[in-house]
């Protein structure tokens, strides 16, 4: 059988009893009554001896070989499906070839056919179908300056020159338009657009001007057809005339824009990329007889059809090879969730209050009240898995039930999803010819009910096997309709007395009027039967039957945050890597479980993601999710469906933004108000978009991200732009007295539309906002923009002076992201800048950032040559707020260099000079420097002991970051607390606020601040007595901030850990870590950080026995030696009492004590009452053994 409708779906899929039929074969057909085989071949034999050879079409009528329809004479294309109609015999009215001179049926001869345009000359007008002539004309005003994904295919006759060289032109042509006019039909037959046709070959688009979500399949379903109907002609041309034919198709998706549609249907397009060049290359590289196409076609049909993998195919103009498959046939699949469930179905969720609804039905129906429950939802919403889930549920175990489905392709075939369910029902094979095909239904439903014989020729005509002894064909339309849903509705009601019946159809968005008459007919007689109908539809669909009690309805909407998260954790898994790209997926598809899946697979194949299904890990940067190209088609052609009007409204509104205020739209889509409103009230109605807020004016917003990506991308690149200049004046004349407030959508508007110069000056004050209220990646992202839009821009001093400041701004948002290696670029531009303009303010500004950041990387002697070239400017400027920014950075260097005395000489003075009305002024920094000099004193200070300064300055600095309501500067703020309680031995109050200032950090993404504080939060866990959480922790930050080259924080890390892996008894580790710590202190000339390094490095040698004792000795010296050398007195108290547990445990009863009592008189000094405690108890027990005691020495343990 040919291609087509017939096929039903083109494989796949259909009816399914769960009973087991060829038991009930062997029974002589029985479908649930008593075998009467005796009545059953009476009634078949008297069928066959009905049959009669007078019985002919009438000849002023022509069949539709690919949807049976009835045309009249003269026709050149079927009314119905658009298929390009056979030449029918005026004597008997067999189908002819137009190339036939005798007829195929009586013999007689035929008369010539009328002469034709050459086809190879002729305009898409004169060879379309006119039904499909008609859709293009309507959509191509607005399609025109669109860009469209589509699938491109090439077909030729493969050395067609050659086979035809000796020929006549006439006898050339006669054997060739045949050809092209096969290769035509099986696009038209698709609803493709021939936009060219070259001599021997022809070039076809799917997708575009008339847009279809499923335009691969299209295109492969079209190139499969014309091979097999230029294979039977070939046959024909190879006995008439000894030529051998063969045609060659090659196949690619991808985007074009369309320009325009003239009213000859010729479109004017432009390829983007490689689209068009692709599938002509695929069509030169195929074998005669063969369809080759693209990785980029397969994506979109992966499951539809079956191919056989090429391997690569080098292609002429491209660098590198293109993945190249051989289409072989078509798939055993016809659906999106048949093709899943061949890859395994994901997890179900969400849906129970859906699937009690439907075990009610099948409940009712199985008592005897038959109903229907139709499933409403937009596309990939999981209707169909939803029906999945009922049908192979076990409340259907005894059931018949019954599948098919519409097809976009097949709107124009009568009956087409009752076809592909009868044919399942009876169990017809592809290859079945109309002979058996009779045997098959006549037995089946004669051995249900004898009494079904006067319903078989109208389920035989629907299966294209009535034969013409029936008389069927004499019948009229009407008549016919009338007795084929007679039939069906008989031979449901017989089945459904037998056991119950269930009877799916899906997607009715794309039924045709002749299905839909018999599901409304149906639908009337449902309660007094044993049958359940489960229909599925889009939204858009508006079933013609009134509303009944019997019929329920389930909308289903796109699944709950809570059920899309565990929809991705089951297809993701647990890593915690995954979180963040979990709620940007949920984010962008709205709960949508098809986008959901797709975007899955889609970052699986652009290798975002690694690892398994379900067991996957995030392994490049969290990607910008785009649209799947499997999710762009099915968007694409419903906004396409849209009205014009409507259609043009949304694509204004992608251009105004994810939140759309009507007003102004308005002011932009050039249509009146109360249109406007109607318009945006039917796309909300449609599921495109919803009301985002009420109040205090109604504002709409997209209901996926997805869509607004697709809409926006469908315009041209000058189209777009004029709209977003539209929006900006339209912004700008409306708040011209509060252009802060739309600052935001003035930046993004203005830099699309390509005006530089308010883009300019818009994306700087939108970064500057953005990293006011702490969101930095944005403040990042409009500081780029800003740079770019300054780049196409004339040269002129006022713009370079804005490019450096822009620089020094990002400089500031990269280094609280964290992204310390990217500052560097931006610091040497902004100098280059400053110093060409002489701005020696600038340079100024710029020195102390580089001061900062070269201190973040561990340059210390670099920061301080930066911070002294920012004092001496500062001196020269006469500017004490630049000396006091320059006091604050070198501050911070003196203290990473552990020169404790001169970093507190600096701060005091940076504090001192940010006193009183300008203590919140941020001076071109990320927050107020008078909050993060007070942070870093406080450091320095209990480092030193000298907690009662300390203490003030931690609260000046909490009351400062308060008053600025800064999320970065709250954060630095409670650091401080935390660094404050923690040196001093208060550590519930030390991992407090900790804890606090890492929320803060997580709230404002201050990476930077975040890995420090998570450090020292760390540390502080250690101290209160829970060793493996502070590990945990302390080896996620301290990776941080090594891949972030944090220097200073990392080598504190390492320390720290080396401490915890000590007191845990991993003494090997501990001693590695410590060593890799002394090494990058020393590297970076960090003595503090050395000291600390050396006591560590003797905790490790500590926890191993035997003769390491002696090395721990000598580290503990050393760092009590080096810690007073630098002022650490609290840490040289801590050295003292560790060693002093040291000599205890090695039984150095006197050395013990006189450490420990010296650790009590520096604690007593310094007001360190808890660690005065942990002392004296520790003294107390000098004369019992220490071994015993279940801790190791060397250890603080738990400070109460």
């Amino acid at each position: 059988m040919a291609l087509g409708a017939r096929q039903a779906g083109l494989g796949g899929g259909g009816g399914r009893a769960r009973q087991d039929r060829e038991e009930q074969r062997e029974r002589g057909g029985d479908h649930g009554v008593e075998s009467t085989p005796r009545a059953a071949d009476a009634a078949l034999a008297g069928a066959r001896r009905a049959r009669h050879d007078g019985a002919v079409l009438m000849a002023s009528l022509t069949t539709c070989t690919s949807c049976r329809a009835i045309n009249q004479a003269g026709r050149r294309f079927c009314r119905e499906c658009g298929a390009r109609l056979p030449r029918a015999c005026p004597a008997c009215g067999f189908a002819n070839d137009d190339a036939d001179r005798f007829c195929g049926g009586c013999g007689a001869a035929l008369a010539a056919a009328p002469a034709a345009v050459p086809l190879g000359a002729a305009s898409p007008a004169e060879y379309t179908p006119p039904h499909l002539a008609r859709k293009i004309l309507d959509v191509r005003a607005q399609l025109a300056g669109e860009r469209k994904q589509v699938t491109v295919l090439f077909a030729d006759v493969k050395d067609s020159m050659e086979l035809l060289a000796d020929r006549d032109p006439e006898e050339a042509r006669a054997i060739l338009d045949p050809v092209l006019e096969r290769m035509m039909e099986a696009v038209h037959r698709y609803e493709g657009t021939v936009n060219q046709v070259m001599g021997d070959g022809i070039m076809a688009l799917f997708g575009a001007p008339v847009a279809h979500e499923d335009h691969a399949a299209r295109a492969c379903f079209a190139a499969i057809r014309m091979q097999e109907s230029v294979r039977r002609y070939a046959e024909e041309v190879r006995r008439a005339h000894g030529v051998p034919v063969r045609i060659r198709v090659g196949l690619h998706s991808g985007e074009v824009v369309v320009r325009s549609i003239g009213s000859d249907l010729k479109m004017d397009y432009t390829a983007v990329g490689q689209t068009t060049h692709l599938a002509a290359r695929m069509e030169q590289a195929a074998e005669p007889g063969t369809t080759l196409l693209t990785a980029d076609a397969l994506r979109l049909v992966e499951g539809l059809v079956e191919v056989k993998p090429l391997g690569l195919v080098a292609v002429k103009g491209l660098a590198e090879p293109v993945e190249a498959y051989a289409l072989t046939g078509v798939g055993p699949v016809r659906s999106r969730l048949q093709a899943a469930a061949a890859r395994g179905l994901s997890r179900f969720v969400g849906r129970g209050d859906e699937l009690r609804t439907l075990a009610d039905a099948l409940e009712r129906t199985r008592l005897g009240r038959g109903c229907a429950v139709t499933v409403v939802g937009e596309p990939g919403v999981g209707k169909s898995r939803l029906v999945h889930e009922c049908v192979h549920g076990e409340a259907v175990r005894d059931w018949l039930v019954l599948e098919g489905a519409a097809l976009a392709h097949g709107r124009s075939t009568p009956y087409l999803p009752v076809v592909e369910l009868l044919r399942r029902y009876f169990r017809i094979e592809e290859g079945d010819d109309g002979e058996r095909v009779r045997d098959t239904v006549t037995r089946t439903m004669l051995g249900l009910d004898p009494a079904l014989a006067s319903s078989l020729a109208a389920v035989l005509a629907l299966l294209d096997a009535a034969g013409e002894e029936s008389g069927w064909h004499d019948l009229d339309p009407g008549q016919r309709r009338q007795q084929t849903l007679l039939a069906l509705q008989r031979l449901a009601v017989r089945e459904s007395r037998a056991r119950p019946l269930l009877v799916v159809i899906e997607d009715l968005h794309w039924v045709d009027s002749e299905t839909e008459a018999m599901l409304g007919s149906m639908l009337e007689g449902l309660p007094s039967a044993r049958i359940m109908m489960l229909l599925t539809y889009r939204p858009e669909y508006r079933p013609p039957w009134p509303a009944r009690p019997h019929v329920a309805s389930i909308v289903l909407e796109p699944l709950a945050p809570a059920s899309a998260m565990a929809l991705l954790d089951a297809l993701l898994g647990p890593d915690a890597s995954l979180t963040p790209l979990k709620r940007l997926l949920v984010e962008r598809t709205q709960g949508n479980p098809f986008f959901l899946e797709e975007s899955v697979r889609t970052l699986v194949e652009q290798r975002f993601l690694e690892g398994d299904a379900g067991a996957y890990r995030l392994v490049r940067a969290l990607p910008d999710v785009h649209v799947p190209p499997t999710v762009r088609a099915l968007l694409a052609a419903r906004i396409d469906r849209l009205p014009p009007a409507d259609k043009h409204l949304l694509q204004c509104a992608a251009v105004v933004g994810a939140d759309v205020p009507p007003a102004l739209l308005v002011a932009v889509a050039g249509q009146p108000e109360e249109e406007v409103r109607r318009g945006l009230e039917r796309l909300r109605a449609g599921g495109f978009l919803h009301e985002a807020r009420l109040f205090p004016a109604v504002e709409y917003a997209f209901r996926h991200g997805l869509t607004h990506e697709v809409a926006y991308q469908s315009l041209l690149h000058e189209r777009r732009r004029a709209l977003h200049a539209a929006i900006v004046d339209a912004i700008t004349r409306s708040h011209a007295d509060r252009l802060d407030e739309q600052v935001e959508r003035l930046a993004h508007h203005a830099l699309r539309a390509e005006l530089w110069e308010a883009a300019l000056r818009h994306l700087r004050r939108a970064g500057r906002k953005a990293a006011s209220r702490s969101a930095y990646r944005e403040a990042a992202a409009r500081f780029e923009e800003g740079l770019q839009a300054a780049r196409r821009l004339p040269e002129s001093p006022e713009v370079l002076a804005q490019c450096a400041d822009l620089h020094l701004d990002l400089r500031n948002a990269l280094f609280i992201l964290g992204e310390l290696p990217a500052m560097f670029p931006h610091l040497a531009e902004a100098e280059a800048l400053a110093t060409r303009l002489g701005d020696r303010v600038r340079l100024g500004r710029i020195s102390a950032a580089s001061t900062n950041s070269l201190w973040a990387v561990g340059e210390a002697r670099a920061a301080l040559e930066a911070g002294g070239r920012t004092a001496e400017l500062a001196a020269a400027l006469g500017d004490a707020m630049l000396g006091a920014v320059a006091d604050q950075y070198v501050g911070q260097v003196y203290h990473a260099l552990g020169d404790y005395e001169p970093a507190i000489d600096h701060l005091r003075r940076a504090v001192a000079a940010l006193e009183g009305d300008v203590s919140g002024l941020t001076l071109g920094m990320a927050g107020p420097p008078a909050v993060f000099s007070r942070t870093w004193l406080v450091w320095c200070l209990a480092e030193r002991g000298e907690f009662e300064e300390a203490g003030r300055r931690a609260a000046e600095a909490l009351e400062v970051a308060t008053a600025s309501a800064q999320l970065y500067s709250l954060a630095q703020a409670h650091f401080a607390g935390g660094l404050l309680a923690m040196f001093h031995g208060d550590l519930h109050d030390a991992v407090a606020a900790f804890e606090h200032s890492r929320g803060l950090c997580e709230a404002g993404n201050l990476r930077l601040t975040q890995a420090m504080t998570e450090v020292t939060l760390g540390h502080a866990y250690f101290l209160a007595g829970d060793p493996g959480e502070a590990l945990a922790l302390l080896a996620r930050a301290t990776a941080r901030c090594e891949a972030a080259r944090f220097r200073y924080p990392h080598v504190l890390g390492l320390v720290w850990m080396a401490e915890a892996l000590a007191q845990s008894g991993r003494a090997g580790e501990a001693r590695e870590r410590a060593a890799a710590a002394l090494d990058g202190a020393r590297a970076m000339g960090a003595r503090g950080l050395e000291t600390r390094a050396m006591r560590v490095l003797g905790d490790a040698h500590a926890a191993e026995a035997g003769a390491a004792a002696r090395e721990a000795v000598a580290a503990y010296e050393a760092a009590i030696r080096l810690s007073e050398t630098l002022g650490m007195r609290p840490f040289a108290a801590r050295c003292r009492l560790d060693l002093g547990l040291l000599h205890a445990r090695a039984g150095r009863r006197g050395a013990a004590a006189a450490a420990i009592r010296a650790s009590i008189e520096e604690f007593r000094a310094m007001g360190m009452k808890r660690w005065v405690g942990r002392a004296e108890r520790e003294l107390g027990t000098i004369g019992s053994e220490i071994e015993g005691r279940g801790r190791r020495p060397g250890s603080p343990g738990v400070i109460s």
